[in-house]
């Protein structure tokens, strides 16, 4: 059955030449204070997704061995889950939740990366507060609701939100559900094994196809509405994907910087910004590139037209790869505005002042792409 990258979603458009304008470009030199513009506004939220652009980002074909208890899917869920830092308990619930929905409702295309990328960004698989998923698909001790703020210290949890997968109240009791492997006959919302199935039943609500744009954004909003929570869970599928496709474990660093990106998004853009680590409210883009792939051990140089002469560059006809450095601008002049790609044409940035780290397509009509770099080979 197909399970891959999600559909690209499209974010809403932004007063920019594709991502970026020569106002948003790098900030001061590296180790330069910075301070937002105006004092301290108010921290710009991602903007919510919206649908995808006509004829963009079919999902992809990638096989979930069929059935749930065969050495192949078993095989296969032993080596996606180490390929990703998931949890083999967490994987094999996301897959299993996947083949139950794929013979219940095969039009809904459910993908395992979206259970998963819900599942990483609600409690990270299960291991908030040191815990693991058992192997009767339980948390060592069960997890109620998990706060999450903003990046201004607003709550945006659900009131009432419990398990790994962190399901409201409102969702438990219409799709609450048993999986094949549950033990008992009543569904646990802290049993991932239901939880993830739990999960798939509502994003399938609605006749939805999750390969459209719009209708996997809705079905993920139908779980957690807030556009922090939907660009991450965008952002992390897309990484789940793009490994499970190529079928082969990935660059360690890269998928270090990638996952450092995703949990930044929601910081405001800040011009010469480095990050709150270095004391700064947020990042401006080369700031968040050479952080991330700082915590990974590998030195960037720290304005994007550095970066563009330093990292070796791909080729103008090939496509980028994840953890790719996407640059903006005239080589001959200045690149003013850099990326990191997470696959499924999107990336990550801080895109201009105003404006929060989040997940924009890499690519739109009339902008400056200036070509891809590769800074891990």
């Amino acid at each position: 059955m197909a399970a891959g990258v999600v559909t690209v979603v499209q974010l809403s458009p932004v007063d920019q030449d594709g991502v970026s304008t020569a106002a948003a470009s790098d900030g001061m030199a590296a180790g330069a204070r910075a301070a937002a513009p105006g004092g301290d506004p108010s921290t710009p939220q991602p903007t919510p997704p919206r649908g995808a652009e006509a004829g963009a980002g079919a999902q992809p074909e990638q096989q979930v061995p069929d059935g749930n208890d065969g050495p192949q899917f078993e095989q296969w869920v032993d080596d996606v889950a180490g390929w990703l830092d998931i949890p083999r308990n967490a994987m094999h619930a996301y897959a299993s939740a996947t083949v139950r929905m794929g013979d219940e409702q095969p039009e809904c295309n459910l993908s395992w990366v979206t259970l998963a990328g819900i599942g990483r960004t609600a409690s990270d698989h299960g291991r908030t507060g040191g815990g693991h998923i058992t192997d009767d698909g339980t948390p060592t001790e069960p997890i109620d609701t998990i706060e999450l703020r903003n990046f201004d210290g607003d709550v945006i949890s659900q009131a009432g939100a419990a398990g790994p997968m962190q399901l409201s109240p409102a969702v438990w009791e219409q799709w609450a559900a048993v999986s094949d492997t549950a033990s008992g006959d009543a569904p646990n919302i802290q049993n991932l094994e239901d939880a993830a199935l739990t999960a798939g039943r509502a994003l399938c609500d609605s006749g939805r196809d999750l390969d459209q744009g719009e209708h996997w954004l809705a079905g993920v909003s139908a779980l957690h509405d807030e556009p922090l929570f939907l660009h991450r869970v965008l952002a992390t599928a897309n990484v789940y994907g793009t490994v499970g496709m190529e079928g082969e474990p990935p660059n360690e660093k890269v998928i270090q910087a990638v996952t450092f990106a995703i949990e930044q998004i929601g910081l405001p853009y800040v011009w010469g910004g480095n990050g709150q680590e270095q004391g700064h409210a947020g990042f401006d883009c080369s700031g968040l590139t050479t952080a991330a792939y700082g915590s990974a051990g590998v030195s960037l140089q720290r304005t994007a037209h550095w970066q563009y002469g330093q990292v070796p560059l791909i080729g103008p006809d090939e496509e980028p790869r994840l953890g790719d450095l996407i640059f903006y601008g005239n080589p001959d002049t200045k690149i003013h505005h850099v990326g990191i790609y997470i696959g499924n044409q999107q990336m990550i940035d801080a895109p201009t002042f105003g404006q929060a780290v989040q997940v924009h397509n890499y690519r739109s009509s009339g902008d400056s792409y200036a070509g891809a770099g590769r800074p891990v080979a």
